[in-house]
Parts: C-alpha cells; sequence; structure tokens
C-alpha cells in the first residue's frame, strides 16, 4: 500500500487556563470553550491532528468459464458438456483454488428436436498468477464451445477491513510523531495519550482508466480498481517538562 503525505497542526497548552488553538482558527479561546478533558483537566496538553491516506490492489479475481452445446441426443450433449466441465475443474484445482471459491451450475433444455445445455463455472483466484495460468490452459486446450471470461477484480472483506485499520493507524502515528517533534522544539517531553478520536473516515475507488488504443494489461487492469481510504484523527498528548527543564510555557 501506498501512502501520501499527511498535514498535522498543533495547539499547545502550557497553562491549564489557557488553550491556543490551530493558526487556522479565527480567534483565541480560553479553556473552558476547549473540549473538555475531564479526567485531566489540569493537565498540561499538546494536541494534534493527523492525516493519511492509503491506497489497496485488489486480491481476488473472479473468472467466469462457460460450456455451451446442442445436439439431437440427450446423452450425447450431457456427455459433451459433461467431458469439458470436468477439465474445466481439474485444471482450476491443480491451481490451488479451494472449493468454496468455484461454483457450478447447469442448464439443461429441449427445443424442438434439439437439446440444449449449459453448465457455467465461476471461479474465484486470490493467486493473480494461478489465475492467469489456468486461463491460458483453458484457452489452449478447449474448443470453441467452452468461453473463458476475462477476469473481474474485486476486494474482499477482509482487505479492506485492514486498510480501514492501517489508515487510521498511519494517521495517529503521524499525529504522534509531529508532537514528539514540537515538543522536542520547545525543549518538553512527549506524555502519555489522553485522547484518541477518528473524526472523518472516507473511501473511494480510482474510477474509470483513460481510454487508450491498445488493450489494458494486467497491470492496467488491477490498478483501475485500486481502493483508496483517508482518514483524520484528533489526539491529545500529555505534555511534560524534561529533567531539570526550568522553563515555563
Amino acid at each position: 500500500m501506498a501512502h501520501s503525505p499527511s498535514r498535522v497542526f498543533a495547539t499547545i497548552s502550557p497553562n491549564a487556563g489557557d488553550v491556543y488553538r490551530d493558526e487556522n482558527e479565527s480567534v483565541f479561546t480560553r479553556g473552558r470553550k476547549q473540549t473538555p478533558l475531564h479526567a485531566q483537566s489540569n493537565a498540561r496538553v499538546v494536541q494534534m491532528t493527523g492525516c493519511a491516506e492509503l491506497s489497496c490492489p485488489p486480491d481476488r479475481a473472479t473468472v467466469t468459464i462457460s460450456v455451451k452445446n446442442s445436439k439431437e441426443n440427450v446423452n450425447d450433449v450431457t456427455n459433451s458438456v459433461t467431458r469439458r466441465l470436468e477439465y474445466i475443474l481439474q485444471t482450476v484445482r491443480q491451481n490451488d483454488v479451494k472449493e468454496e471459491n468455484i461454483t457450478v451450475t447447469k442448464h439443461l433444455q429441449r427445443e424442438e428436436e434439439l437439446f440444449h445445455m449449459q453448465a457455467e463455472v465461476l471461479v474465484v483466484f486470490s493467486d493473480f498468477e494461478k489465475m492467469q495460468q489456468a486461463r491460458s490452459v483453458l484457452i489452449e486446450k478447449l474448443d470453441k464451445i467452452v468461453c473463458v471470461g476475462d477476469p473481474y477484480y474485486s476486494h474482499s472483506a477482509e482487505s479492506l477491513s485492514l486498510l480501514r485499520r492501517r489508515v487510521c493507524l498511519e494517521a495517529v502515528d503521524n499525529a504522534r510523531l509531529k508532537a514528539s517533534e514540537v515538543c522536542c522544539i520547545l525543549g518538553q517531553a512527549l506524555g502519555r495519550p489522553l485522547l484518541v478520536r477518528e473524526e472523518e473516515s472516507r473511501e473511494w475507488t480510482s474510477g474509470q482508466h483513460e481510454v487508450t488504443v491498445s488493450p489494458l494489461t494486467l497491470h492496467q487492469k488491477t490498478g483501475i480498481t485500486l481502493v483508496y481510504a483517508s482518514s483524520h484523527v484528533f489526539v491529545t498528548f500529555e505534555l511534560r517538562p524534561k529533567e531539570n527543564n526550568r522553563r515555563k510555557f
């Protein structure tokens, strides 16, 4: 996952009664208007807002493989489709696809003197290289009554959950690092966190790829399905004087 730079603003409270806000605030206010820290009402604090943004590539590729045939005899059409279906299932299993990621549907109907049978295999791959290998074998070995679809890339619920956690932690860490640097400049020591609040979180996709003359490569296809997440947090840290530091803020 890649991340972009984040912006962090500081608020230093030198005394319990005096609170100074971000330079973007229109006015300075007294401590009674500040978000209360009930358990730490007399603490000297440093307050930070931290932002972070991360992106996550897809971790799933779904491929649909269909087999269609028509014959006058029901046994002939059934055997024809079944043989190809067995070869398809054998190929995807050999490429480490678990049974729970394979869905098979069959449909048989009769129209006048012909029996029509169709089978469809829906396969979810977690290994894109294995997916490409399986598709190549099926396209090469099977005839035109078998259609191997293009992969559809998506994100698993586990992947998105991990992205949300990582971006929030990154925003908190950015706030902590900035607070530590501010305290160092001011000759103070950064204490324990008193409050951590995620004020905003967003998710979005990269959108449609620009129209190109040549077909999209595998890398480009996975690129257009990137999911982005951002997090904005507010963190309050205890502000401590360094040992043997007699300066008061």
